[in-house]
């Protein structure tokens, strides 16, 4: 991982990269549209502002069980066939979501089966994405589709409400099941079927002697075994508990509103509050994209100690400006994320990547919710500011844990060298 970092032009240069960036910015706002149009419906037709935050919120649960269960289709079949169809499924989903004589228990119900195939759609690019992307370019595309997602969220909140309340709920609908029928066509038309490798080609993780692993027989087999691969690695296991260490310092995000509240900042203290994190995250990217990849990979344990550092000040209730750049501050070291990624990616046998990234972002998923779910507990206890504290403190520490584990460990295997910064990598003329 040695030499000069590499450019966004080379990320872009490869040709299946754009295809995928362009059907990735679809996907998601897709997504946000879904979401934001049962939100308001569900308002509307109660008219309890509870029960439109917990449709929302029920929209991310199945992440945890499609993470688990179904990312390892991405290691059965060719991985663009995983997302074409996947792809395709969730535009059916969304088009009969958008029929008016479904009831509204029968919407959330096909909402969150269009969120479980998230689950295998992600882990197939992800693990397509190393036959993309070689070198440091990997570490650089990962953080394309992380500044692109925190793009898409605000384009998606703000234009899926304005849609809503401009066409209706059934044409939004509409809008939404054709962002991912043209996802589908792009990826159909850009990528190469990027094949699982074959288990025999490529050992586990740290052991070169050990014997070809025989390929699983069903579904449920390929879950166990991509469990085993991350278990059976320490290394995995703790790149793992560094990424879920978002846990903690995300928690500042899910009590914005009563923060602001406990402040006097008003709603438009809430908007600063809720631009900060991603903000800090787009601004650390780029700050990092620029750093040579061993600098990256030896500030990634030090970024996840200060992501919940910087926030512990916020506890003593500085103030709406303070506390604004605190979690902007947050948010850029959390951009050791992308490093986190590539490094996890990078280290996992070819033949297990769709399994092992599902198995991360049901963690993930796990940590992130477990937390806001206890601070929503604790805030009938305890004000935003002190649980904010308490988390923040809790973060510093399971981080700095973490990050010593990995400064004992052998580094992962080194990626290999990038190549030449035009080259598609996907065998395609």
């Amino acid at each position: 991982m040695s030499g000069s970092p590499a450019s966004y032009r080379a990320v872009f240069a490869a040709t299946e990269f754009r295809w995928l960036w362009l059907a990735h910015l679809l996907s998601v706002i897709g997504d946000q549209f879904a979401r934001v149009a049962l939100t308001l419906l569900v308002f509307d037709r109660t008219e309890s502002a509870g029960l439109a935050a917990l449709t929302y919120a029920l929209t991310y649960l199945p992440d945890l069980v499609g993470g688990a269960a179904l990312a390892g289709l991405a290691d059965r079949f060719p991985r663009r066939d995983v997302m074409v169809v996947t792809d395709l499924v969730r535009a059916v989903l969304v088009a009969v979501m958008a029929v008016p004589a479904i009831p509204l228990a029968g919407q959330v119900c096909l909402l969150a089966l269009v969120q479980l195939l998230t689950a295998p759609f992600s882990a197939a690019r992800q693990a397509a994405l190393p036959d993309i992307l070689r070198g440091d370019r990997l570490a650089l595309g990962l953080g394309v589709f992380s500044m692109t997602y925190q793009a898409a969220l605000v384009v998606g909140f703000g234009a899926g409400a304005a849609l809503v309340a401009w066409l209706g709920v059934p044409a939004a609908l509409l809008i939404n099941a054709a962002t991912f029928v043209v996802s589908a066509l792009l990826i159909a038309r850009g990528l190469g079927p990027h094949h699982p490798v074959a288990p025999a080609a490529d050992p586990a993780p740290g052991d070169s002697a050990s014997e070809p692993e025989p390929a699983p027989a069903g579904q449920w087999a390929t879950v166990r075994a991509g469990w085993r691969v991350v278990a059976r690695d320490p290394r995995l296991l703790t790149l793992l508990a560094i990424a879920c260490c978002a846990g903690f310092y995300v928690v500042p995000e899910g009590l914005a509103v009563p923060y602001a509240a406990e402040i006097d900042a008003g709603s438009t203290g809430v908007g600063w509050l809720l631009v900060a994190n991603p903000a800090g995250t787009v601004i650390g990217m780029l700050v990092l994209g620029r750093m040579r990849p061993e600098r990256r990979l030896a500030l990634m344990g030090p970024l996840a100690v200060a992501s919940s550092l910087v926030l512990i000040p916020t506890g003593w209730l500085p103030g709406l400006a303070v506390a604004v750049v605190l979690w902007t501050v947050s948010g850029a070291c959390s951009a050791h994320d992308m490093v986190v990624q590539a490094t996890y990616v990078e280290s996992v046998p070819a033949h297990r990547r769709g399994q092992a990234v599902g198995l991360a972002i049901a963690a993930l998923r796990a940590a992130q919710g477990l937390a806001i779910v206890a601070a929503g507990v604790l805030a009938q206890l305890l004000s935003p500011s002190t649980i904010i504290l308490v988390t923040s403190v809790l973060g510093v520490l399971a981080a700095s844990a973490a990050a010593r584990r990995w400064s004992r460990l052998a580094p992962p295997r080194a990626l290999p060298p990038p190549q030449g910064e035009a080259d598609d990598f996907s065998g395609r003329p």
